[in-house]
């Protein structure tokens, strides 16, 4: 039997009692798109694209680069602990707000 349990509060989640919510985070670098010109269209690229398959292959042996570029999160949520996710997803309420005096 598959025991889940709530990944913020800790709540036994059983199956068939209590609905459950699966939240899936994906982290990656952002890229702009690259602006195409007129002479980008006129260039025959197939050798820069075979250069950077090779790369490419050569750069899937370095596992901590690999790493870095993207991650992936999922979180088991109770209905309330959903609830409290939905609402604020990057926690700036529960934040420790600091209130500096002006010396």
């Amino acid at each position: 039997m598959l025991h889940v349990t709530c990944d913020l509060c800790g709540k036994v989640l059983s199956q068939g009692d209590d609905q459950h919510f699966v939240v899936k985070v994906e982290v990656y670098a952002a890229q702009d798109p690259a602006e195409i010109t007129e002479a980008d269209l006129d260039d025959d690229h197939m050798e820069a694209v075979s250069d950077l398959l090779r790369e490419m292959e050569d750069s899937l042996t370095d596992d901590d680069g690999l790493e870095q570029l993207t991650q992936h999160f999922r979180y088991d949520l109770c209905p309330h602990c959903r609830k409290k996710f939905a609402r604020d997803p990057l926690g700036k309420e529960t934040a420790p707000k600091f209130d500096f005096s002006e010396n």
